[in-house]
């Protein structure tokens, strides 16, 4: 009977432990393409930052998204935002971004969001992007 009183509260005390740890877990909100559009709406000051390569942004981006590839340093970003702005970060497929906006919040920035599918699935919703007109010269480059 003890053996079993025992078990129960180790059981108690190590489920609690990890309830705790999956809440702390949850540091930024990965949202679908309509909520991301409808929160990044509601926010005034909101920030639109696309991680992807340059490359990967200059044909296609959402519209007002400043292009910080993944790759490079973001502690500048953070030592210079206001913490209380709310950050709207978004890839390709939603992996980088995640990864971004967990650094973020690490460095005690309350409002992150990730756009859960990046912007492939912002595309299969319907939503808009900017698109690169191609110059002459994008098009003879292209040729040779």
């Amino acid at each position: 009977m003890k053996t079993i009183a025992l078990n129960f509260l180790i059981f108690l005390s190590l489920s609690t432990q990890v309830i705790v740890q999956e809440a702390d877990s949850v540091i930024y909100k990965s949202l679908l393409p309509i909520d991301f559009h409808t929160a990044l709406q509601k926010s005034e000051k909101a920030i639109l930052i696309d991680v992807r390569e340059g490359f990967e942004y200059r044909p296609s981006h959402l519209k007002k998204a400043m292009n910080i590839p993944s790759s490079a340093n973001f502690q500048i970003a953070a030592d210079t935002i206001n913490k209380e702005c709310p950050l709207f970060f978004y890839c390709t497929t939603g992996y980088r971004s995640k990864r971004v906006a967990r650094f973020f919040c690490e460095k005690g920035f309350t409002n992150v969001y990730s756009l859960d599918g990046g912007i492939v699935a912002w595309r299969k919703a319907g939503m808009p992007v900017v698109k690169k007109r191609q110059t002459t010269n994008d098009k003879r480059r292209k040729e040779e």
